[in-house]
């Protein structure tokens, strides 16, 4: 059995009943966010410098917000706000001069309905009833409730056992729940014994190197136009006082849009894997890609910064994890040193011969290649030295099978190839 967690998103059936203390909850998280602003830009204007997580856990831990709420909701703000600080700071320090800070959540006079985290101590569940008790803070509590009582409804394939967070999320006409539960999951045989590498980049999303020569990339264009589209759609029609209904929906949709697309891009990959054989996928460890060998942030420049922290590839590696487990595959992170300037073929490594972004071209040996596909190779054989099954020769290095996203069914195909004869 294989341990994980995974996140059911759940229907309030008595909305009615609880719509009005989810309010409550949901403003409430608002307000602890701009106090928890406010006093953030105040040490920024007075040091240069943002306040920790643990910093603002200390000093807002008295305040009369924090007991708007449940101490692990409040933490759970907190929390938010300083990740989104270190994410603008670190921009701010790679010379992105078009990076904000976190703003506040208020429209004129109102606060926006946040997304409110319940912990393992803030929640008691009752399974046989399908019911959920979520505290209140102290501010919050009256005499006759001191909790909220949520009736829920998920899918029928669903069992709702050992969850670890409830969070409330506000879905911009009513309020639903999103349960991280954790669960085991029955682990089937390998489908084989061989081995795959993927190499992720901006460009070419992803391009998967298999032990037998095959190799297949698929294009992040998709991605990188919705992305162009909504956001430029979300700029324009801002308000004066913050986001307009328009934005925020142009918004909530290169979400769903963008997590579609991670979702059938890692379900892709598996089933091409269960269907060669693969036991063992390797993937590029790109966890310390932001910064250079001395800790310090990377600066790839205004436009490169931009595609470097909109890079999601802890996502979708978490997300090829855990559906690649059900399966028995084992996904390893490798490192990705020397990976693109290493020869797949000989093992030179010389800088010079990735010729261009797509072109690889060995001084050596003379092999031409497409060098997404060489460094995919190469990462594969960070976890096995076994020579290939077929033949590795540069026109199957250089041509790989290319992947497309069709937007209408939601799911990839391969491209159609076109006969070039007169």
């Amino acid at each position: 059995m294989l341990e994980t967690s995974r996140t059911y998103r759940a229907k309030v059936v008595n909305h009615k009943q609880v719509s009005d203390d989810l309010n409550q909850c949901g403003f409430s998280a608002s307000k602890l966010w701009n106090v928890a602003r406010y006093h953030t830009q105040q040490e920024w204007d007075e040091t240069g410098e943002i306040p920790s997580e643990a910093d603002l856990k200390r000093e807002l831990k008295d305040h009369e917000r924090y007991s708007d709420l449940h101490s692990q909701s409040s933490q759970r703000v907190l929390e938010e706000l300083a990740e989104a600080f270190n994410g603008w700071f670190k921009k701010r320090k790679n010379g992105d001069t078009n990076a904000n800070p976190p703003g506040y959540r208020k429209r004129g006079d109102k606060h926006p309905r946040s997304t409110v985290t319940w912990k393992q101590n803030g929640i008691k569940h009752d399974s046989k009833h399908n019911q959920l008790r979520l505290s209140k803070g102290f501010n919050l509590k009256n005499h006759h409730s001191d909790f909220i009582l949520c009736e829920y409804e998920t899918r029928p394939d669903v069992a709702v056992e050992n969850i670890q967070q409830v969070r409330a999320v506000w879905n911009g006409d009513r309020w639903e729940l999103h349960l991280v539960c954790k669960v085991q999951i029955p682990i089937e045989d390998a489908p084989g014994d061989r081995t795959a590498g993927i190499d992720l980049g901006i460009s070419n999303y992803l391009v998967i190197a298999y032990d037998d020569g095959d190799a297949e990339l698929y294009p992040g264009n998709v991605l990188k136009q919705d992305k162009h589209y909504f956001t430029r759609d979300e700029y324009d029609t801002a308000g004066k006082n913050g986001s307009s209904r328009r934005a925020l929906r142009a918004r909530q949709k290169l979400s769903r849009r963008k997590d579609h697309f991670l979702h059938a891009l890692a379900k892709q990959i598996v089933e091409q894997c269960i269907d060669r054989g693969i036991g063992r996928i390797a993937i590029g460890d790109l966890s310390e890609i932001r910064e250079d060998k001395n800790g310090d942030s990377r600066n790839w420049g205004r436009s490169g910064n931009k595609k470097l922290h909109g890079w999601e590839f802890e996502r979708f590696t978490r997300l090829l994890e855990y559906k690649a487990e059900e399966y028995g595959m084992l996904v390893d992170r490798v490192s990705e040193r020397d990976t693109s300037k290493t020869c797949s073929c000989c093992g030179q490594k010389r800088d010079a011969n990735r010729v261009e972004r797509g072109l690889y071209a060995c001084e050596s040996c003379g092999a031409t290649m497409n060098a997404d596909v060489n460094g995919a190779v190469n990462i594969r054989r960070k976890i096995t030295q076994n020579p290939p099954t077929g033949d590795m020769s540069n026109g199957r290095l250089a041509r790989p099978a290319v992947h497309l996203f069709n937007q209408t069914s939601g799911r990839f195909a391969p491209r159609e190839q076109v006969n070039c004869e007169p």
